[in-house]
């Protein structure tokens, strides 16, 4: 049973797969006018069970797009010195036009560091500084993954986010930060909130945009969501739940991201198609 009043589903699988073969028809072109295809440089450090599959998802999504994919898989004992070698090396082959470094790498590496050896115009999961800053300034550059696919399923459902109070729940430098950098651009009024927020619920009620990102299950519940809200869910917790209570938010939002199939396939197309972006960009370039 629908309750008396449910949610719109803003469909991310619908709109991925378009992304992805916009992204396919391009790679096709690129390949054909250049005899090179677009290339995806994979990094894994150690043998997580859940990185290990996200890559090779990754990869096979690559492979139907048309993209190539190389995969460089690193032992559990790797340094950040010698991530950061790999990772500069990839940086500097014109046979790879973008990286990929698969992330959490374990506690003993320097993330930070290791991102910030990927070259910018190769960084197409959005992960350096540089990335951040044209995103943040509103300058070209290679958008964080999810954040990215975020703002395209808002513009894919028309959300005028102008003058609009769009909540962030969650600072993480890949996907709250950045998510809120982008909403500014659009001309929301951006609150960020986390997990030393006083009295969250009572933030999240005054928001017409809600986006959680948080990694927590069902923390935003729908007695918080204003009436015909708009509500992003970006959480991704064990059992394929989101940080939404879907259930009880779906009564009371205008749209909403069901967990799996909104954000998760977004995320992925838009990787693939900066892969193809910065392919374009780079082959440009070597042929002038």
């Amino acid at each position: 049973m629908s309750p008396p009043h449910a949610a719109q589903l803003m469909d991310g699988r619908g709109l991925a797969a378009r992304i992805v073969e916009e992204a396919a028809v391009q790679a096709a072109e690129i390949s054909q006018r250049t005899g090179t295809a677009p290339c995806l440089a994979t990094v894994l450090v150690g043998e997580d069970p859940a990185s290990v599959t996200y890559v090779r998802m990754k990869r096979a999504r690559c492979a139907k797009a048309g993209i190539r994919s190389r995969h460089i898989a690193l032992p559990a004992t790797t340094t950040t010195a010698e991530l950061i070698d790999t990772l500069a090396d990839l940086s500097d082959d014109p046979d790879v036009h973008g990286i990929l470094l698969q992330h959490p790498c374990g506690p003993h590496i320097d993330e930070r560091a290791a991102f910030e050896a990927i070259a910018p115009a190769k960084d197409v999961d959005g992960v350096t500084m540089h990335s951040f800053a044209a995103m943040s300034f509103g300058l070209p550059g290679f958008r964080s993954c999810t954040p990215g696919g975020i703002m395209r399923l808002l513009k894919a459902y028309d959300v005028d986010l102008a003058g609009k109070h769009a909540v962030v729940v969650g600072r993480s430098a890949i996907l709250g930060k950045p998510a809120g950098m982008l909403l500014l651009a659009e001309d929301a009024t951006v609150t960020y909130c986390h997990s030393r927020t006083a009295d969250l619920p009572a933030i999240v009620r005054a928001a017409d945009v809600v986006v959680a990102a948080v990694g927590r299950p069902r923390l935003i519940r729908g007695e918080d969501i204003k009436l015909g809200a708009v509500v992003v869910d970006a959480g991704y917790n064990p059992g394929n739940i989101g940080d939404v209570d879907f259930d009880t938010v779906r009564t009371r939002a205008r749209l909403i991201t069901p967990v799996p199939g909104g954000v998760g396939p977004m995320t992925i197309a838009v990787l693939l198609a900066q892969t193809v972006q910065a392919a374009a960009l780079q082959l440009a370039m070597q042929h002038h």
